[in-house]
């Protein structure tokens, strides 16, 4: 299998490529990878880049208190008594302050604007892919540019779906998996986006197969059990912060061309 450049850290194999038709036993039915539409025109799989939401909330807001009752006072009363008379105790108290704001505030704004679900339309008669993306940029966590949904659409032929594994010491700890998918520049192997599947090896190499098989063979190619019941719907769980989520709501103009055909496309 040919190693494309530009690998992130963690990196460990690429999926098949994806002029490759996978087996019948690269398909299972499972519950956790199926797609939440599917057509003849296109199929959408779920997509989450948070498991838990609201920690950020919980913990940020925990720490901001900590700080507004301890370390700004101590900051505030160094301040009154003058500045010379405390400056190593102001000078840490501003620090802990700023970057705690800097630190935290990215994450909560991610955790409170992030869509509930960021799913990724492929679209078999354009052969192309559809990202529901969320952009943010923590080095500037106040702005606006740099924030927000942004879908993009790459060729389908330009995807490659990476396996990535690290071993974190803190946060979740233990062992992270990752599946990515890189988009390189046509006719290179220049990567030019990376864009986050699942965080389930398993549930990614299902996404990516049953993408393969609908992408080359089409609707009819894909199993009953691999398709959703008509008019199912995905719950948001017991988690309050699910519900203050965002939902998804396409662009107009890419929704209309994510879900059709050119006039001269022919659908098998």
């Amino acid at each position: 299998m040919k190693l494309y450049a530009h690998r992130d850290f963690g990196w460990k194999y690429d999926l098949p490529t994806s002029d490759v038709i996978p087996e019948a036993q690269d398909l299972t039915a499972s519950s956790s990878a199926l797609p939440s539409s599917i057509g003849r025109i296109h199929f959408e799989i779920p997509r989450k880049s948070i498991k838990v939401r609201g920690v950020s909330v919980t913990g940020g807001a925990a720490i901001f208190l900590y700080i507004f009752l301890e370390v700004l006072p101590i900051t505030l009363n160094s301040i009154a008594r003058g500045w010379h008379s405390g400056i190593e105790i102001t000078i840490f108290g501003v620090v802990i302050i700023c970057a705690a704001v800097w630190a935290f505030f990215p994450l909560l704004r991610m955790d409170l604007r992030l869509p509930r679900n960021e799913p990724i339309r492929f679209n078999r008669a354009r052969q192309k892919v559809y990202f529901y993306q969320y952009r943010f940029d923590r080095l500037y966590p106040f702005g606006s540019k740099g924030w927000g949904v942004k879908p993009v659409a790459y060729d389908w032929a330009d995807l490659t779906a990476e396996v990535y594994k690290v071993y974190a010491p803190m946060g979740y700890g233990g062992l992270i998996e990752n599946v990515m998918i890189s988009v390189r520049k046509p006719g290179t192997d220049e990567v030019i986006d990376r864009l986050f599947l699942c965080d389930n090896i398993e549930q990614g190499k299902q996404y990516w197969a049953l993408a393969r098989l609908y992408m080359q063979s089409g609707y009819d190619a894909i199993p009953d059990a691999m398709r959703p019941v008509q008019g199912q719907k995905v719950g948001n769980g017991l988690n309050p912060m699910n519900y203050l989520a965002p939902k998804v709501q396409w662009p107009t103009e890419i929704d209309i061309e994510s879900r059709s055909a050119r006039a001269t496309d022919e659908v098998f």
